[in-house]
């Protein structure tokens, strides 16, 4: 299954379940908890056995597209149940809304984030490195598409100002509707590798599947007068395998991107900021008035944005605020954990 993105290392962690006659797939979409794999003999359905709803603790624990799960198939039947989930090479999740602290993954395993940002009125830096700081923490390797340059005058001064930003990250400039860009995409989605479309809504991502697949695999909308900005189409997350070889997964504008991980990505995305801050004459420098402090000396000959600064102070402490939330929310499920196990051992030692 090497097409579909297989490869060696979830060819070891199978081998158990192998031996035990069991098979795999790979989720390839979810509809009210009933999800569809691809396998080696085609499309299933499954659904998530007993065992392992009652063993999930999280919402992490539930299969998310692009994973590869373990099943037993049933009789004579197109269904089979998932028994397990084999570990993930990469993930980008996010946050749900809302004040709950509970990690939504958006895509698994996958090789490659296209994050699609328009450059007509949606044009955003600051979601931009948001993105950026997400897409270095899955694992993955991002590269940032400005799409529907057919609507910018300004091309190349916008793609100057991203590539100020994305230190080290490949951007292309494309347009579905002149063709422009779109085959240098196509080198990342060879046989096997598997692409995830992130952005907002109306950015495009539909229109390049559709490109890539050679057909309409989502429905598109038209430009609205006014302000340039696409319509909404995609309304759930798919993988879809191209002719070529390559897997993508096209997913729903999101219109809110809350940070879920570590520092990991966000020393990544502002490297250019941890470099400086690791000059500064003073190693627990707060990059305010101290002497010596090579950040501010940054902002003050103009030599890095104030903007930027601030929008990796502000990322550095949701991450922070996450982090305390995460840390007490394992301690109340702690908590509740040996509270249920002293009662049953109640229970047991009345019986």
């Amino acid at each position: 299954m090497p097409s579909l993105g297989w490869n060696s290392e979830f060819e070891m962690h199978f081998r158990p379940y192998a031996a035990q006659g069991y098979e795999v797939g790979r989720v390839i979409s979810e509809q009210k908890q009933s999800y569809r794999l691809l396998t080696e003999d085609g499309e299933l359905l499954a659904q998530i056995s007993g065992r392992m709803r009652f063993q999930a603790g999280a919402r992490e624990d539930f299969p998310a597209i692009g994973d590869w799960v373990v099943i037993s198939r049933h009789d004579a039947e197109e269904r089979a149940s998932i028994r397990g989930i084999l570990p993930r090479q990469s993930k980008f999740a996010r946050k749900i809304a809302g004040n709950e602290t509970i990690e939504q993954i958006i895509a698994a395993n996958i090789n490659t984030v296209f994050l699609v940002n328009a450059l007509n009125y949606d044009f955003n830096l600051r979601r931009m490195e948001r993105y950026l700081t997400m897409a270095w923490d899955s694992g993955a390797n991002p590269v940032i598409v400005l799409s529907k340059a057919d609507l910018c005058s300004k091309t190349a001064e916008r793609l100057a100002e991203v590539k100020e930003i994305a230190l080290g990250v490949p951007v292309h400039v494309v347009s579905s509707l002149t063709g422009e860009g779109l085959d240098q995409l196509a080198e990342y989605l060879q046989v096997g590798q598997t692409v995830a479309m992130l952005g907002s809504s109306g950015a495009g991502k539909s229109t390049m599947l559709n490109y890539f697949y050679g057909r309409e695999v989502q429905k598109v909308q038209a430009v609205r007068q006014g302000d340039d900005r696409g319509r909404h189409t995609t309304t759930s997350r798919e993988l879809v395998v191209l002719s070529q070889g390559g897997l993508i997964i096209d997913t729903p504008g999101m219109r809110e991107l809350q940070l879920w991980g570590t520092e990991s990505g966000l020393q990544d995305s502002f490297s250019d900021v941890e470099e400086l801050a690791r000059k500064c004459r003073f190693s627990d420098c707060q990059h305010e008035q101290e002497p010596g402090c090579a950040v501010q000396g940054a902002l003050q000959a103009g030599t890095m944005a104030q903007a930027r600064y601030e929008s990796y102070l502000k990322l550095k402490k949701e991450l922070a605020y996450l982090s305390r939330k995460m840390n007490h929310a394992e301690a109340l499920a702690e908590k509740a954990k040996w509270k249920k196990i002293h009662q049953m051992q109640k229970t047991f030692k009345h019986r």
